[in-house]
């Protein structure tokens, strides 16, 4: 018998409080810092959104300046980091293994007078991309491409990427996307850092910990899948025959459900407009109008197959359809969730520091009590 006081993933259990954001799962409502997120996430920059978590408002033109500056001059990473991240591209590791490694080397950069967890905040955010970007242009044989103060946050990583300035519509995309995805609440990764820190560790040893977490393909690597099955079905032509064939197959459809959400996830609707928006401008709508008709019609049939469920799509459906038009590879999807996630992850750690209690729950012992030593000559 399940002992009813034990909620298995700590599910349902309130062990915070947070001015960061707050989920609405029965109405699909999600609130960053104040704001819904329909109004945040396509009108802000990245740099706007990051200091309203940290500050808990909106900057000022002035302070806004300062911030970009401050957090523009952080992001170069040392020469020992890049070996390290060659040495990884070498071997051939997974883009979140190099990441995990490259940002945990964070604080090799000076240290100076500023206090501690805001110095360690900025960097983990400023040099994350940074160390994504590095990783994959040595992956693929190129050189890596120095960061441009002069560059927002988001075109700067689509810069380093690419090695060619983007385009603002591409840009516009992009931080649509990093605003979308920056906190929600505490997710299994942003658990993992509040835990870290209230250790009273380091903020960078909280994001490489979150870093870990979100690494798992429970919780940050389901986007690559569904861009795997969208170009299936622009492919097929059929998207309804597509997505029947998989349902009747009993193959799982992607892109679908969520375990907070009982209705349409609010982030696939703010994406789901900044895809279309993308698309439109880039003049090439046919494979948003393939991934609109598989929504509809997996919607449709997941109601036939499974009524009981409600599925609706996730954040995952669209953040595959945005990231491919804007040109991120799909094997660096996680990474790029792991560029915006950090900023809710360096938020919950400054907000954890600001009123800390050690997180230190427990767990009912099931094993047995009344065993006694046998020395191993008798075993």
């Amino acid at each position: 018998m399940v002992d009813s006081s034990v909620h298995r993933g700590l599910e349902d259990v309130t062990v915070a409080e947070t001015r960061l954001s707050r989920i609405d799962g029965e109405n699909g409502e999600l609130v960053i810092g104040g704001y819904p997120l329909e109004e945040l996430a396509p009108n802000a920059t990245f740099e706007e959104t990051l200091y309203l978590l940290w500050h808990g408002r909106l900057p000022t033109r002035d302070e806004l300046g300062t911030f970009e500056a401050d957090l523009a001059s952080a992001r170069s990473i040392p020469d020992e980091t890049v070996g390290l991240l060659r040495l990884a591209a070498e071997r051939g590791v997974p883009a979140m293994d190099a990441v995990r490694m490259g940002i945990a080397a964070a604080t090799l950069a000076p240290t100076d007078a500023e206090q501690r967890p805001e110095r360690d905040a900025r960097l983990a955010v400023a040099q994350l991309p940074t160390v994504a970007a590095t990783y994959w242009r040595l992956r693929n044989g190129e050189d890596p491409v120095e960061p441009d103060e002069d560059l927002g946050h988001a075109a700067n990583f689509l810069y380093m990427l690419t090695g060619s300035e983007p385009s603002d519509d591409e840009v516009r995309g992009l931080e649509t996307y990093l605003n979308s995805v920056v906190d929600h609440g505490l997710n299994a990764s942003t658990f993992t850092a509040r835990v870290v820190v209230s250790t009273e560790s380091d903020v960078v040893s909280g994001v490489t910990g979150a870093v870990g977490a979100l690494k798992g393909p429970l919780h940050g690597g389901a986007p690559g899948p569904v861009l795997e099955m969208l170009l299936d079905v622009s492919e097929s032509g059929d998207p309804e025959g597509y997505v029947r064939d998989k349902l009747e197959s009993g193959e799982r459809l992607m892109g679908f459900g969520h375990r907070v959400y009982e209705v349409r996830d609010p982030r696939a609707a703010v994406l789901s407009d900044a895809a279309e928006t993308f698309y439109d401008e880039s003049g090439d709508a046919e494979f948003f109008e393939a991934a609109k008709e598989a929504e509809r019609v997996g919607v449709e049939l997941l109601e036939e197959h499974k009524p009981e469920l409600g599925l609706n799509t996730n954040v995952e459906f669209y953040t595959a359809v945005l990231l491919h038009g804007i040109g991120i590879p799909r094997e660096l999807f996680t990474a790029v969730f792991a560029v915006s996630r950090v900023g809710g992850w360096t938020a919950h750690a400054l907000e954890q520091l600001d009123d800390n209690r050690l997180i230190r729950p427990r767990a009912t012992y099931v094993g047995e009590t009344d065993r006694r030593w046998t020395p191993i000559e008798e075993r």
